[in-house]
C-alpha cells in the first residue's frame, strides 16, 4: 500500500551476534556464511524475463532475496545487491511476434509493470538491475575466451559450451549423465558433439534481433547473459548466487561451467540459495500449465503486504501451497499487527528469537510466530513489543505503512494498488488505440466513487464524494 522504504542498515549499532547459518545448495548442507569481504556482502539473484506478466512463483524469490538482503544489511553493513532483466531470449521475441508489437514496447512495458508489482510486495529495488542487452559485448567476449581455451566450438552458425571439456559437469546440480541427458531442456541439434552441450551463441535472423560478432550477426545464449553480468558488477568470484530451485539446472549449473572454465577454474559463487516451488494444489505453479495467478491479478483483490506476508509464511526451501483464502488471512493478520503496534518507532535491535531465527537460514515462519506473540504483548499495552515488532517489520519488509494508512484502503476493489494498477491498464490500452476498453476502466472507477483526472503530466486520481 505504501512506497518501500530504505532497509536499515545498522551494523555499526546492532547487537546481533548470531553466526549467519544458511543452506548451500553447491554442499547440500547448511553452513556459517562468511563473506569474501568484511566491509561488503556481494549478492546474485536471477531476475525476470520480461515477456508476460510476473506470477506469484516469480514473485517468491524477489520477497525471500528482498528479506534476505534487509538481514544482511543489519549483520553486516553494505551488501551489493544485483539482480538482472533478461530482456533478450527466444520467448520474448515469440511473445513479441504473437502481440505484433515490437520487442522494445514489450520489454518496457513488462519491466514496469514487474517494476510496480515488485514495489507494492514492498520488494526494495536491487543495487543494480542490469539488463543483458547492455553487456553483451562481454558476452561476445567470454564466449571467445572460452573458444580460445578449448571448452567451446563454433558450429553452423553457433557457438557451444563443450561439456565434456569440464571433468566436474553436472556436480552441481548432483545428476547423472543420464539424467543430464534427460533434464536438459536443450536443443537437440546436428550440430552438437554432446547431447548436454549449450549454446553461447546463436545466429539471428533479419526478423530476429542481433549483433554483430565473429559469428555474423547473432544473440547470446540465456546461461551466458547471467556469467556475464554477474562478474562485470560482482568480480569473478563473489558471496551468493541465489534464484529459485528449478534454476539449479540447467541455468545455474551452466553460469558455473562457463565462468569456472573462464576463469581457470576459479569459484562463480561461494554459496547458492535457491528458494522452493509454489504450488496450487499440490501442482507447481507454472505458464505452461496455465494455473498460475499473476500478482496483478491478486493486487487488485488485496494488498501486496497481505500477499507478501503469505510468501514469507512457509520457509524458503520448502514448496508453498498458494491460495486466495491464505491471502486473506495474512491480511486478518496484518489488521491485528497494525492495530497492535499503533505508531510505534522501531527498536533498534531485533529480538533474541526473531534473531536467532533469521540467522539460522533465514527462517521466517519463526520469526512470523514471535511476530504473534509480540502483538499479543502489544496489544496488552506493552510498548516495547510495539516497539520490535515494528524492528522486526522492518527486517521483514511488513508493516511497512502507518496504522491510518493501512486501515484507509477502503474495499478490496478501490485499494490503492487495485487503482493504480487499473491506471496502468487504461494507459496500455489508450496506447493500443483501444479507446472502448479506456473508457469501460473509466467508467469502472468511476462507478466504485474513484474520479480519474487526466493531464499533460499523466493520471491522477480522487475519491468523489
Amino acid at each position: 500500500m505504501t512506497a518501500p522504504t530504505t532497509a536499515p542498515t545498522t551494523a555499526s549499532t546492532s547487537k546481533m551476534q548470531k553466526p549467519l547459518q544458511i543452506y548451500n545448495t553447491a554442499t547440500r548442507r547448511k553452513e556459517t556464511f562468511t563473506p569474501m569481504r568484511a566491509e561488503e556482502v556481494r549478492l546474485y539473484v536471477c531476475g525476470p524475463t520480461v515477456y508476460d506478466l510476473a506470477h506469484v512463483g516469480n514473485a517468491r524469490p524477489v520477497v525471500v532475496f528482498d528479506s534476505f538482503v534487509r538481514l544482511l544489511r543489519r549483520l553486516y553493513g553494505k551488501v551489493t545487491y544485483v539482480r538482472n532483466i533478461t530482456d533478450i531470449e527466444d520467448k520474448i521475441i515469440d511473445r513479441a511476434h504473437e502481440l505484433g508489437v515490437t520487442i522494445a514496447a514489450l520489454t518496457a512495458d513488462t519491466t514496469r509493470v514487474f517494476h510496480e508489482d515488485m514495489a507494492a510486495l514492498n520488494a526494495l529495488p536491487p543495487d543494480h538491475e542490469p539488463r543483458a542487452t547492455e553487456y553483451v559485448d562481454g558476452m561476445i567476449a567470454m564466449t571467445e575466451v572460452l573458444l580460445a581455451k578449448g571448452n567451446a566450438y563454433a558450429a553452423d552458425g553457433h557457438v557451444l559450451f563443450d561439456t565434456t571439456s569440464m571433468a566436474d559437469y553436472g556436480v552441481f546440480a548432483k545428476r547423472s549423465q543420464d539424467e543430464l541427458i534427460a533434464g536438459a531442456r536443450v536443443e537437440v541439434a546436428p550440430y552438437k558433439r554432446n547431447a548436454t552441450d549449450f549454446v553461447l551463441w546463436k545466429p539471428s535472423s533479419d526478423q530476429q534481433p542481433g549483433w554483430d560478432s565473429p559469428w555474423g550477426k547473432g544473440r547470446p545464449g540465456w546461461h551466458l547473459e547471467c556469467s556475464v553480468m554477474a562478474e562485470a558488477l560482482l568480480g569473478q568470484t563473489f558471496d551468493i548466487h541465489g534464484g529459485g530451485i528449478d534454476l539449479v539446472f540447467p541455468h545455474h549449473q551452466n553460469e558455473i561451467a562457463q565462468s569456472t572454465c573462464a576463469h581457470d577454474g576459479a569459484a562463480f559463487a561461494n554459496y547458492w540459495m535457491h528458494n522452493g516451488h509454489v504450488t496450487v494444489g499440490g501442482e507447481k505453479m507454472s505458464k505452461s500449465l496455465g494455473n498460475f495467478l499473476t500478482v496483478n491479478d491478486l493486487l487488485a483483490e488485496q494488498p501486496g503486504e497481505a500477499i507478501r506476508l503469505t510468501l514469507l509464511s512457509a520457509h524458503y526451501r520448502q514448496p508453498l501451497d498458494f491460495s486466495k483464502d491464505a491471502i486473506v488471512e495474512s491480511r486478518r493478520t496484518l489488521n491485528k499487527w497494525y492495530r497492535a503496534v499503533g505508531d510505534a518507532e522501531a527498536a533498534a535491535d531485533l529480538p533474541e528469537a526473531v534473531e536467532a531465527a533469521l540467522c539460522d537460514d533465514l527462517n521466517t515462519p519463526k520469526a512470523i510466530a514471535e511476530m504473534h506473540r509480540l502483538s499479543v504483548l502489544a496489544s496488552d499495552g506493552d510498548t516495547a513489543a510495539a516497539s520490535s515488532l515494528k524492528a522486526v517489520g522492518q527486517v521483514m519488509g511488513l508493516l511497512q505503512a502507518t496504522q491510518e494508512a493501512w486501515f484507509q484502503g477502503g474495499d478490496d476493489d478501490t485499494s490503492e494498488a487495485y487503482i493504480n494498477w487499473k491506471i496502468l491498464e487504461r494507459r496500455l490500452a489508450r496506447q493500443d488505440k483501444d479507446f472502448a476498453k479506456s473508457d469501460r476502466i473509466r467508467d469502472e472507477l468511476a462507478d466504485k466513487g474513484v474520479i480519474l483526472e487526466d493531464s499533460a503530466g499523466g493520471t491522477t486520481w480522487r475519491r468523489g464524494g
